[in-house]
């Protein structure tokens, strides 16, 4: 039966299950709206959007903890191996296949980081089709995200200042068409306050047939 667990541990950071595998995105664990501690994660596989320390977080610690490689663009990896870290390291495209069921995607994000280009990923697990946008602004081609990866679920930034804002994001799902989409990067500084229910109306209002699901930190939305 297909199926994945999405849960948010804040800002951009969610663990994505199934039965056998477990992924953790962007794991910055010491993030104020955070439930979880990073000694108290075990990943099998990490996915880094790119370098910024809100997304890169603990990464490498709890690589060198779990053995968990992090996939992530190239020159990205490079830098995490001489860390002492143990990375995948990839580009724009893909796909990373990690086992039969989990494949990983690099996309395009536009956005800035030190060590090659900032991404998005789209990962495919169990079944589903996960798009986590990284921190990106508003772009065209994510109609051609929806169109090539068709996917089930959208984890979106919406707090503003450093990526899109909320009825910026909204017209993001108009563009990917996903089932579901699920508010991220938002209410971690003062700088990126927003209310998620104002990107809930929105996407109401351009894209009705996606379901906006709101979780707090620590909640988690089955998806089948």
């Amino acid at each position: 039966m297909k199926g994945v667990n999405i849960k948010w541990l804040g800002h951009a950071a969610f663990e994505i299950s199934d039965q056998k595998t477990t992924v953790l995105i962007d794991p910055w664990l010491t993030n104020p709206l955070s439930p979880v501690k990073p000694e108290n994660v075990k990943p099998d596989y990490i996915v880094v959007t790119h370098d910024h320390s809100d997304h890169l977080g603990e990464a490498v610690e709890i690589s060198k903890r779990t053995g968990a490689p992090i996939i992530c663009v190239y020159e990205l990896a490079n830098h995490i191996i001489k860390s002492g870290g143990k990375a995948i390291g990839m580009n724009i495209g893909g796909p990373a296949v990690l086992n039969n069921e989990l494949k990983v995607y690099l996309t395009q994000a536009f956005h800035s980081s030190t060590y090659g280009s900032p991404t998005g990923a789209v990962i495919f697990m169990n079944g589903i089709r996960i798009y986590h946008a990284g921190d990106t602004g508003l772009f065209g081609d994510m109609r051609l995200i929806g169109e090539i990866y068709d996917p089930d679920v959208a984890l979106l930034p919406i707090g503003g200042f450093f990526t899109m804002n909320a009825e910026q994001a909204a017209i993001a799902v108009q563009l990917i068409a996903p089932r579901y989409a699920i508010p991220m990067h938002y209410n971690t500084f003062d700088v990126i306050k927003q209310d998620p229910h104002l990107f809930e109306e929105a996407v109401k209002k351009l894209r009705p047939s996606t379901e906006v699901i709101i979780l707090k930190p620590g909640e988690e939305r089955e998806i089948s």
